[in-house]
């Protein structure tokens, strides 16, 4: 299921969505002290682009990770959160669909809190 959900997702939406967050990763690093922040960026255009087979872990990051999620939920991450699970509600609503729900919910999960996560 992998392979040809990640192909039916790229073909749906999938690359639009990334290529955006990509740009939207270079934006941030054009500043030295948004380049954190556009690395996140960079991690969830690597996991738009194809969520199927990945899972989102978390890695025990301290305090720092905790400010700066904070400030991403403050700034953003809350909108994109809720614009995730909002698609995943509209693509569980046929069971063709709910494979790609669970993904936006992973998505969802990653857009509130990326600091301290990683991707495997």
């Amino acid at each position: 299921m992998g392979c040809l959900g990640n192909l039916i997702w790229m073909i749906f939406g999938g690359i639009v969505q990334s290529i955006g967050w990509f740009f939207i990763g270079l934006l941030w690093c054009l500043t030295i002290v948004g380049i954190p922040v556009g690395l996140q960026c960079f991690k969830m255009a690597r996991l738009q682009l194809a969520p199927f087979g990945k899972e989102v872990r978390t890695v025990d990051s301290g305090a720092c990770s905790l400010f700066l999620n904070i400030l991403w939920i403050v700034f953003g991450g809350l909108a994109m959160a809720v614009a995730n699970l909002i698609t995943a509600l509209l693509f569980a609503v046929t069971i063709i669909g709910i494979p790609f729900a669970i993904q936006c919910v992973k998505i969802a999960e990653l857009s509130l809190m990326p600091f301290g996560k990683e991707i495997v």
